[in-house]
């Protein structure tokens, strides 16, 4: 199991880099490209963990490489919280609390996404 983890790990990792670093090069005084990817991030690990904790065909070890590696890996909350803190210190309060309110509503909306397509996708393996 610790080597699905580690090496979902590793491709969330350098998903995040490529990502983030390109939407962050679209907006350079807003923390787009983390947001980007925890919204994104969301998304995978609800479609994720909704399809494969109902179908048993999903292993553990293909979930643990999905969910806790891959998306693990992926996503950036503590990059997140750094950055919110560097814009408070800044005095960016607008900016901080604007980065904080999109990064939990969107998050929420794209998990519910995810969960709603993995829903989807388990429901149309059931009848095919």
């Amino acid at each position: 199991m610790l080597w699905y983890v580690a090496l979902g790990s590793a491709i969330g990792g350098v998903g995040r880099w490529l990502l983030g670093g390109a939407a962050q090069r679209l907006t350079p005084t807003f923390p787009v490209g983390t947001l980007a990817v925890n919204v994104l991030g969301a998304f995978v690990v609800g479609l994720v963990l909704r399809f494969s904790l109902a179908s048993p065909d999903v292993t553990p070890e293909i979930r643990a490489f999905l969910a806790i590696g891959v998306c693990g890996g992926f996503t950036t909350f503590s990059t997140f919280t750094w950055e919110t803190f560097a814009l408070l210190e800044e005095g960016a309060w607008t900016r901080a609390g604007l980065n904080v309110a999109l990064s939990v509503l969107l998050c929420l909306v794209a998990v519910a996404l995810g969960a709603a397509l993995g829903r989807a996708f388990f429901e149309l393996r059931l009848r095919g």
